[in-house]
């Protein structure tokens, strides 16, 4: 408990120190605005004074902006540190020692000596490369298909002409309100009896139906798409799933990739699913089931050298997408 407390002294010392900073800079400021309007304007004294008021309004403006500015980006620097510090702690005790990683009586930071073969142990114990493959396959299947279904959808409650569509919307929208767990055994039960369970299947055929709340999302995106743009393309001759393929789909390619991402974030980290159609020990687990399997007998630094690993392929879709992940839901905010 003692590096959280001293850290969390840290932060409200550096606010307090701030604080009263900013309020000593105002106090400065308005006693030179008050001493100057005390003075006697008069002709050019009056320019003069009034010169000078303005002056004193934008050190007084200054000071404020420095402060809001500073107090920002030191706010903003430590939610960063407390952001990244669990991944930087987590590779650390990843190359440390049993000893090193379970001492309670002193926090060891930095190893003595760094144990890098644990990655080499965790991929041989953790059979990493068949989770990260069972784990993909899942991501292919399901991502392209699922995002194209709901995408499809979306195009015929925004731009088609459809009966009590509205209505029709906030009923599929309703199921968002049931409970996941109480459609789980029945869900488990078919899949039983079809002899799926232990595959890869029954987390993959839930997406051929798409998802509503990517279908929501990308009705919101495409309501601010012209309808005047299919109009025209219904006159050329143009039908509305080519509408959709030709037109549509070129303009919601940021909507796209953010979901996208979402959906591999989503399906990477899914452990609930996976733990309850797939057993520990089958060979198509995916990599959180056998992440949890081997926490259960495995030490703490091949477990958090596991955790890192896991990590990775989601560091690198952030850094790939962030642009279209931020973009998406800049444009998504003002056009819905």
């Amino acid at each position: 408990m003692k590096p959280i407390l001293i850290v969390l002294c840290v932060i409200l010392a550096v606010i307090a120190v701030f604080i009263a900073v900013y309020y000593i800079l105002k106090a400065r400021a308005l006693r030179e605005k008050k001493r100057l309007s005390a003075a006697p304007a008069a002709g050019d004294a009056a320019e003069e004074g009034a010169n000078a008021k303005k002056s004193a309004a934008d050190v007084f403006r200054k000071y404020d902006r420095s402060f809001v500015l500073a107090l920002s980006y030191t706010l903003l620097a430590l939610v960063c540190i407390t952001t990244v510090f669990p991944f930087i702690w987590m590779l650390l005790t990843s190359i440390k020692t049993i000893e090193e990683a379970t001492n309670t009586l002193h926090v060891v930071f930095f190893p003595a000596e760094p144990q890098w073969k644990n990655y080499v142990d965790v991929f041989e114990k953790l059979q990493l490369l068949t989770g990260l493959k069972n784990t993909m396959i899942v991501e292919i299947a399901t991502i392209p298909i699922g995002t194209f279904v709901s995408a499809l959808v979306a195009f015929a409650f925004s731009k088609m002409r459809l009966r009590h569509k509205t209505f029709w919307l906030l009923f599929i929208m309703s199921g968002l309100m049931v409970p996941y767990a109480s459609v789980l055994l029945p869900q488990y039960k078919i899949y039983m009896m079809a002899g799926l369970t232990n595959t890869l299947w029954p987390l993959i055929l839930p997406s051929f139906f798409g998802n509503v709340s990517m279908a929501f999302f990308f009705i919101q995106f495409m309501n601010g798409i012209p309808n005047e743009m299919f109009e025209a393309a219904r006159i050329d001759g143009c039908g509305y799933f080519k509408s959709f393929l030709l037109i549509m789909i070129p303009n919601m390619w940021l909507a796209v990739a953010c979901q996208v991402v979402f959906g591999f974030v989503g399906h990477w980290n899914d452990f609930f699913a996976p733990s309850i159609y797939l057993s520990s020990n089958s060979p198509s687990s995916t990599l959180q089931v056998r992440l949890y399997t081997f926490a259960q007998n495995a030490d703490k630094p091949l477990l958090y050298a596991g955790a890192f690993i896991t990590c990775i392929p989601l560091f690198i879709v952030y850094l790939c997408f962030q642009k279209c992940f931020v973009g998406s839901l800049a444009i998504t905010g003002i056009k819905g």
